[in-house]
């Protein structure tokens, strides 16, 4: 007997006319849904609904006691760091496609290192490593190689690359990784298929599986989610709370967080399928701490940060700091276009400073591993 994965998962909601469904939902069964202690994905789904927005301070009071609950008044601090902006694809949306006539950079060792200090000396002690998608410059024995440099320095190392087999998981993972990030862009399998024109990230299901393959190899931790904008925002935060609680439920040894992502402007311009407002990420966000209580939240410098201070006691459990998009862009002046503009540029101090006038304990390091 062959075991359900998550794309039957997805399917059996895909093939259920989600959005009459969205659209359906009444005050009413909002009301039942914001009186229940356990949500099912039909309650999620009612609150990302419209009917659902008019209930959104109820939300968020609810999100917040939730979030403090399960988590405290804490707030774990990363930033993320660009190894590589070669790229194979030809992603419709992001400033590294290959059709974009960017500055192409990959550090050398010597210069990771070089990163790595200018970021530890800001007390940051998570650190997110992210690359284009060519594994034939930027391999797996290329990234190892900068994680074991990288470990010199960082406790935490995540990484948001491009999908693995789950051997090459594992091999990072003894390398030094202990989190990974992936998005699935978007659960609209067609509309994927239009947006990756070209290149190996085309394959829709094997980017899909990739999550679970990382928890398969043994990765302490899993963050997904979509690129919203990139389709209705609605269904890809109902598909990205999907996919989090089928990881949670099947992986319990794992921890699983999921990110909201927004796009903001880059190289190659591509205009986003739906407007998502600051009124919708509230929802998506308050609408997921409901139906996940135990999952962790990310909210990146992609947003302002007027908008990320209020945002702050509504679920979100991980912000990145002194965040620069750019491939050794902290400490070499040399021309190197950015994956996107970021929206907060605030440095670390910064970010502690604010995060404790907020009433919020700033964390650096929040997991050891035995050997270190």
């Amino acid at each position: 007997m062959q075991t359900m994965n998550f794309y039957d998962r997805y399917a059996a909601y895909r093939d259920g006319g989600f959005s009459r469904r969205v659209r359906s939902v009444s005050d009413g069964e909002v009301r039942r849904v914001l009186d229940k202690h356990t949500l099912s994905p039909d309650d999620y789904l009612s609150l990302l609904s419209p009917a659902a927005m008019p209930h959104l301070e109820r939300m968020a009071r609810k999100s917040h006691a939730l979030t403090v609950a399960h988590f405290g008044r804490t707030m774990v601090l990363y930033t993320p760091l660009y190894l590589s902006n070669f790229c194979t694809n030809h992603c419709l949306y992001c400033g590294f496609s290959r059709n974009n006539r960017i500055v192409r950079r990959q550090l050398t060792l010597a210069e990771v290192e070089t990163e790595a200090r200018a970021i530890a000396a800001t007390g940051l002690k998570h650190v997110l490593i992210l690359t284009g998608d060519a594994p034939d410059i930027a391999g797996v024995d290329y990234i190892a190689s900068c994680c074991k440099v990288l470990s010199r320095y960082f406790p935490a190392i995540g990484m948001e690359i491009y999908a693995l087999s789950q051997a090459d998981y594992a091999r990072l993972i003894e390398a030094g990784v202990d989190s990974l990030t992936i998005y699935q862009e978007t659960y609209n399998e067609a509309l994927y298929g239009r947006l990756h024109p070209k290149g190996p990230k085309r394959d829709y299901r094997f980017r899909l599986d990739a999550p679970e393959r990382a928890c398969r190899a043994g990765m302490r931790a899993v963050n997904v989610g979509a690129l919203l904008g990139l389709d209705d925002w609605q269904r890809d935060a109902f598909f990205t709370g999907l996919h989090a609680g089928y990881l949670q439920e099947r992986y319990p040894q794992a921890e699983i967080s999921v990110s909201l992502p927004r796009m903001r402007p880059h190289v190659g311009g591509y205009q986003p399928g739906c407007i998502v407002e600051d009124r919708h990420i509230v929802q998506a966000m308050t609408a997921l701490r409901l139906f996940m209580p135990r999952v962790g939240i990310t909210i990146s410098t992609r947003e302002s940060a007027r908008f990320r201070d209020r945002l702050l006691p509504l679920g979100v459990t991980r912000m990145s700091a002194g965040s620069c998009t750019a491939v050794g862009g902290r400490t070499d002046r040399t021309d190197s276009t950015g994956q996107f503009d970021i929206s907060d540029e605030r440095s670390a101090p910064e970010m502690v400073d604010m995060l404790r006038r907020a009433g919020w304990q700033p964390v650096f390091k929040d997991w050891q591993s035995l050997g270190g």
